[in-house]
């Protein structure tokens, strides 16, 4: 087992590794910003090192002050978590280079799953199914002209190094593919240096639905259930459920096995998480994200598994330990992000926390590191706790949800609260009725009225 392990992140999440290496017995390192020298995971640390000013691109992103800090305290390892360079080859292969471990996937993996089209090409070949489309990057209109013709329209074009929904266009009718594809092209090429987009056809009704997987260099490979993450706003998630409301145990189980028998075969390590779209009892693969998941504790919750923990055995060449029949699904657990942004207009918030009075009670879990008196920056994402509930049935868990979220007291700064206890309350909602476009019309239907 390692002895001291660097934390290259900030704010929850670092709190959250951090919590884990403690439960284990192992020493950290905290590297900060000048402008989180005040943040309780600095506070908490072992040790702790500024790494640069708050720009991301100077601290958080600093390859070289990263691999400093960690050089003069005497870690042996290195867990980036999520966002930053969580999901940056280059970082990975580095890191080992200089004789530390990754605690993630190799470097090989991370760059395969980078690339969407290579992504889908590859889980193509080991029998995942994927979204009808085309089989790699389009090469000109008139090859887009002819996919799209074969799929049938609506269609999306995508930016294969893509992201939070940029460079991403839909296309209602042949007559509107030339500006999807021109626009998104356009996208892709000022967001991430890279102007290549392939097709896909656009589901009109479909929920988001990713998989949980860990993966050992014993050649094991095991799931954790699914997740739910369909209520989004702009392609980025607000809440999330495990297990999914549209889902049987049996529809878990199928697409489970074929997850995991493809990471077999593919020889992957560490923890990834498969995302899907589901519409009309079909999975469709549409990548894979090569890291710990923002919304991971409700999987957590649900199987009773710490994933962090199980991220740095299996870094340091435990085997898991476990067999799929082992992991045991109980209950249903609902997360909900709460962001420093206005409800109503979504725009940042940073400032002052004056108050800060977190909820509690049975089945009920908060992963932030707010304190009052502490300092929101305006430098970073503005998601400041992960309010997290489990309960038997998936309407006791809504309620006790309702419960805490009446509880939390944030002052200071405007947060997203107030809209999801509109979320909740809404009989779609409490029925399960929703897909990918639910919360944006919901959204709209809250700002007209």
């Amino acid at each position: 087992m390692f002895s001291k392990i660097l934390i290259a992140n900030r704010g929850e999440i670092a709190l959250r590794i951090l919590r884990a290496c403690r439960e284990l017995g192992i020493r950290t390192v905290a590297v900060h910003s000048t402008a989180d020298t005040d943040a309780m995971y600095v506070r908490l640390a072992d040790e702790a090192v500024c790494i640069g000013p708050p720009a991301s691109r100077d601290s958080y992103l600093n390859v070289a002050a990263i691999l400093s800090a960690a050089t003069i305290t005497g870690a042996d390892a290195i867990h980036p978590g999520y966002g930053f360079l969580s999901e940056n080859a280059d970082f990975a292969e580095t890191v080992e280079a200089h004789g530390l471990t990754f605690i993630g996937p190799t470097a090989e993996h991370i760059r395969m799953m980078g690339d969407k089209i290579t992504a889908k090409t590859t889980m193509m070949a080991l029998g995942v199914p994927l979204v009808p489309g085309s089989d790699g990057a389009l090469e000109s209109l008139e090859q887009a002209r002819e996919v799209a013709a074969k799929v049938g329209y609506p269609v999306l074009i995508k930016a294969a190094a893509g992201g939070g929904g940029r460079g991403m266009k839909v296309a209602p009718t042949e007559a509107d593919l030339e500006e999807a594809w021109s626009v998104a092209r356009t996208e892709a090429r000022a967001a991430f240096g890279n102007d290549e987009v392939y097709l896909e056809k656009y589901l009109d009704k479909p929920r988001h639905i990713e998989l949980q997987i860990m993966a050992d260099t014993h050649g094991n490979v095991v799931h954790y259930g699914e997740r739910d993450c369909s209520l989004q706003r702009r392609h980025q998630k607000l809440l999330e459920e495990a297990g999914s409301p549209a889902l049987t145990a049996r529809q878990r189980d199928e697409i489970g096995a074929i997850a995991t028998s493809a990471l077999t075969k593919l020889g992957y390590r560490n923890a990834g998480t498969l995302e899907f779209l589901y519409q009309d009892g079909q999975f469709c693969f549409i990548e894979m994200n090569t890291r710990l998941q923002v919304e991971h504790p409700v999987t957590e919750m649900v199987c009773d598994v710490d994933l962090v923990r199980e991220q740095i055995r299996i870094a340091a060449g435990e085997p898991i330990g476990y067999s799929q029949s082992d992991i045991k699904f109980s209950g249903h657990a609902i997360e909900c992000r709460i962001n420093a942004e206005d409800p109503q207009t979504f725009m940042p918030t940073p400032g002052t926390i004056t108050v800060y009075h977190p909820p509690g009670g049975l089945g009920v879990r908060i992963d932030s590191a707010l304190y009052a008196g502490y300092r929101v920056p305006p430098y970073y994402d503005s998601m400041i706790a992960k309010l997290i509930v489990r309960a038997p049935t998936r309407l006791e868990a809504i309620e006790r949800m309702r419960r805490a979220l009446d509880e939390f007291v944030i002052e200071g700064v405007k947060t997203v609260i107030p809209l999801h206890r509109k979320i909740l309350e809404d009989p779609q909602f409490r029925k399960g009725d929703y897909t990918i476009h639910w919360l944006e019309n919901f959204v709209a239907r809250q700002q007209q009225g």
